[in-house]
């Protein structure tokens, strides 16, 4: 199993590009636009602005479920659907992404999704 916390080698990924503003599609649709990133080594993530699909809420995505890069047309594919994202543990700040609680419970959240190797998605 990929760590789920760190890009997959053939997603795109390049560490001096900036994702805000990227649309994130999943299998199934839209889910929003990439809000903010962190490339924090061993806790990189995505923090997604779902908009009106899910009334504003916002998720994070472990940069592990990220299928694919596209800088050319702005988009970040994901391996998990939107419902299966949207109930993900709540963002609600951007202090939770240093509360090892909260990033506990999104990593078992996320390793209970099935996608054992997500990059193989």
């Amino acid at each position: 199993m990929q760590d789920m916390w760190v890009y997959p080698a053939d997603s795109g990924y390049a560490p001096a590009r900036d994702l805000t503003g990227f649309t994130v599609e999943a299998p199934d649709g839209v889910l929003g636009r990439v809000d903010r990133q962190s490339d924090r080594q061993g806790m990189q993530h995505l923090v997604v602005d779902t908009g009106a699909w899910v009334f504003g809420r916002s998720v994070l995505v472990p940069a592990g479920f990220v299928r694919r890069i596209n800088p050319s047309e702005r988009t970040v594919t994901v391996v998990a659907t939107k419902d299966q994202i949207k109930n993900a543990p709540r963002f609600t700040t951007d202090s939770q992404t240093a509360d090892s609680a909260y990033l506990a419970d999104v990593a078992r959240y996320y390793a209970g999704l099935g996608l054992a190797d997500p990059s193989a998605q």
